[in-house]
């Protein structure tokens, strides 16, 4: 049975603050006549901390698409590292163990894929599969997952790495001064989380199902607008509110795998903002502590894109994890507007697993 272990994060060490994000907001859009209503959309975040890979006063600055991709590569490089080899440690596993790597990222372009560099750098085995998953933006973590458990009920003896690496601070525009670029502004940090994907054996989440849903002719709702300055991010504002309609594909999914979405132990899902989780409060009938992993992500390190599932797993983990047999939802939301979504049990290693059906 295919078991998503610990995850570990990391995120960088400058610091920005909410006061400090609307401070620079007031000084930097005074003129903007969106300026209070950005403000209170911001402040609402509950956003109280994010990390960005460079001090703010580098990050404000726009030495163009070149430079910021290359600091991209740069960074990635330094840093994914230590986080893969702390997954595997982790996943009681070695580079040696891994049979394919899934790589996400929405925030800086690399081909070969980091993927290749990783192969190399960590001696992993040169018949190693590649899966990296660049336009799924904030669902990828969600994804990474799915493809992992896919991949590991294909090959039950062998393993999945995923690696999630956003710079999100990377794609600041200067010239972007509608609402909901000054929103994303003070919503998105930096954050690498990686984690461990085991075929048999560990401890966490036993995947059981997985499923993804797509909500019809919103494809422009979340977009990148690509020029010769980089990544220009599109967000409209009718996304808060998509999940009503996505809390349906919720429900669905764990009533295919008999279960009631409703009255699980767990909830590992994407926090893009408080909204969503509210709505998921109100459409899934459970109570806010339900989510409480996710805010917690949320208000300490911001939108980290396809980190975030990954860092509210993580949360659950150092709570101690839970019962045996615990079930549990996981899911990411993204551009499409996508949902990409996983059911799974919590199982500890000296258990012996029950039989599950498991289907994908």
């Amino acid at each position: 049975m295919a078991t998503l272990c610990k995850p570990t994060v990391s995120v960088p060490e400058h610091v920005i603050t909410m006061e400090e994000t609307l401070d620079l907001a007031r000084t930097l859009h005074a003129d903007n006549p969106q300026l209070p209503l950005a403000l209170r959309l911001i402040g609402n975040t509950g956003v109280l901390t994010r990390h960005i890979v460079q001090p703010i006063s580098e990050t404000l600055k726009h030495p163009g698409f070149e430079q910021r991709n290359k600091l991209y590569e740069a960074e990635a490089k330094a840093r994914v590292p230590g986080v893969v080899l702390s997954a595997l440690g982790d996943a009681d596993l070695t580079p040696e163990d891994i049979d394919v790597i899934i790589y996400v990222s929405c925030t800086g372009f690399m081909m070969p894929s980091l993927t290749a560099w990783l192969i190399n750098a960590l001696d992993f085995p040169s018949n190693t599969r590649q899966i990296p998953i660049a336009q799924l933006g904030c669902a990828a973590g969600g994804a990474a997952i799915n493809r992992a458990h896919d991949f590991c009920t294909a090959y039950p003896e062998k393993n999945a790495l995923i690696v999630a690496c956003e710079f999100c601070s990377l794609c600041y525009q200067p010239t972007d001064l509608g609402v909901g670029s000054l929103l994303s502004n003070g919503l998105f940090g930096d954050g690498i989380a990686a984690a461990v994907v085991r075929g048999s054996g560990g401890t966490g989440v036993q995947l059981v199902r997985n499923g993804s849903y797509l909500i019809p002719k919103t494809e422009d709702w979340i977009a990148y607008d690509v020029r010769e300055t980089g990544f220009h991010f599109l967000l409209d504002k009718r996304v808060p509110g998509t999940m009503e309609p996505l809390a349906p594909a919720l429900k669905e999914l764990a009533g295919l795998h008999g279960w009631d979405a409703s009255d699980l132990d767990f909830y590992i899902i994407h926090a893009g903002g408080p909204r969503i989780l509210d709505d998921l409060t109100k459409y899934l009938e459970v109570p806010p502590k339900a989510f409480r992993f996710s805010r917690e992500t949320l208000t300490e390190y911001g939108n980290i894109a396809s980190a975030v599932v990954l860092d509210a797993l993580r949360r659950l983990f150092d709570e101690g994890g839970a019962k045996d047999g615990a079930r549990g939802l996981l899911a990411g939301f993204g551009p499409g507007i996508t949902a990409e979504m996983a059911l799974g049990r919590w199982t500890s290693h000296d258990r012996v697993p029950a039989t599950v059906e498991v289907t994908v």
